[in-house]
């Protein structure tokens, strides 16, 4: 009776982690389990419930940062933006007027420096800025006054941009505003002397490609057109009340982001 006593204090006083706990039976001198559960680990509980939790939280973790890059990434390659720079060629043709003035000229090479912002992935709005080297504008009044202007032509404009989709190849088409500066060269060339700075507002339109050579680059192709008043210069005995349509084949390379 004693030893069971002994036994008693003991398992209330302390917690075996081991061989499950047994009492003696008197009568029969035999040990009986106890039925409590046998602890396998060293650890207290609570450590194993506290490792349990920091695995989860490293696991969501682990996915929380897979899911930002993923973000990440996509949202990189949906560049919205692009700038470019083309070189142009710009081509006057011929008008002749009722008031006995002939217009003719060469043609000016120049560049083109554009921004386009994404509003879907097929719509655009773009802004440009173009200018050339020199032109020459030859003005011939009733068959015997001959008049040369050297020029330097300036686009300013806007324009809607619709693009379509065909594996690299994009085509497009886009019209616009556009403000143009027909700026006179004084020099040995220009035989009218009191030529001045003259700024028409037309159209600019066009139709084009763009080749997809890598995600961030791509080659441009346009044939654009500006839609203008003839120059007069400030000279009313060059007025023609005609209108240009001037050729502006462009060529060039953009760079997304």
């Amino acid at each position: 009776m004693a030893l069971a006593v002994v036994h008693a204090m003991a398992g209330a006083g302390t917690i075996r982690h081991g061989p499950p706990l047994a009492s003696y039976n008197a009568e029969s001198g035999a040990r009986t389990r106890t039925g409590a559960p046998e602890l396998t680990s060293s650890l207290p509980a609570g450590r194993l419930r506290s490792g349990e939790v920091q695995d989860r939280m490293k696991k969501i973790a682990l996915i929380a940062i897979l899911l930002a890059g993923t973000a990440a990434a996509g949202r990189a390659q949906e560049s919205r933006q692009d700038i470019s720079i083309s070189g142009i060629g710009l081509i006057e043709p011929f008008r002749a007027s009722q008031t006995d003035v002939q217009v003719s000229a060469n043609y000016a090479l120049g560049a083109l420096a554009s921004y386009r912002f994404m509003l879907t992935p097929s719509s655009a709005l773009e802004a440009n800025y173009g200018i050339t080297y020199r032109n020459t504008i030859h003005y011939v009044i009733n068959n015997t006054n001959h008049y040369v202007v050297n020029t330097r032509t300036q686009e300013m404009s806007g324009a809607y941009v619709r693009s379509f989709t065909y594996k690299k190849y994009n085509p497009f088409i886009e019209a616009g505003p556009a403000g143009f500066i027909f700026l006179p060269i004084r020099n040995i060339g220009t035989t009218l002397l009191d030529a001045k700075q003259e700024t028409q507002v037309g159209l600019l339109y066009g139709a084009g490609f763009a080749y997809e050579v890598s995600p961030s680059f791509d080659i441009r192709a346009e044939f654009r057109s500006y839609v203008t008043k003839v120059p007069t210069f400030d000279d009313s005995q060059l007025t023609t009340n005609k209108w240009y349509n001037i050729y502006v084949p462009t060529v060039g390379v953009a760079y997304h982001f």
